[in-house]
């Protein structure tokens, strides 16, 4: 008789798992602000590039242009982003966040450091580091791996 798949060795089972207790950790820590970890993704960019255009934007937080404008609707009905057509362009928009989005986005960021330490927590800081590094070096390797 054959046997079933793993899944609990699998990378991509753990990896989703990993994601789905990030996400719940982040969501516990970052109650009191009503906030999604893409939303709060959101925000910091603009603060880095206020300017920025929808598309290049969802690119930086690597999230779904087809979606991004939803996700964009619901903090913009907050008050913590603006979204205006490009006058060169009235088919781009472009982006702002506001000063309550910053202010938000600032008071959030003790909530998502929490959030970062509570989700590396199981492990030691040598391992914390290591773990980093190799998500980091499996994220960049498919992304430019896409990109050939």
């Amino acid at each position: 008789m054959a046997k079933s798949f793993n899944f609990s060795e699998a990378p991509g089972h753990l990896i989703r798992r990993a994601q789905q207790l990030a996400v719940a950790i982040f969501m516990e820590e970052t109650a009191a602000f009503d906030a999604t970890p893409v939303q709060f993704a959101i925000l910091n960019a603009l603060i880095d590039d206020p300017g920025e255009d929808q598309i290049t934007l969802s690119g930086r937080v690597a999230f779904d242009p087809a979606t991004f404008g939803s996700v964009i609707g619901r903090i913009e009905a907050k008050g913590w982003v603006k979204r205006e057509a490009d006058p060169s362009d009235k088919r781009r928009k472009l982006l702002w966040i506001t000063p309550e989005g910053e202010q938000v986005a600032l008071q959030m960021k003790r909530a998502a450091t929490r959030a970062q330490q509570r989700i590396l927590s199981p492990l030691d800081a040598e391992e914390r580091v290591q773990f980093s590094r190799l998500l980091s070096k499996l994220v960049v390797g498919h992304v430019n791996a896409t990109k050939d």
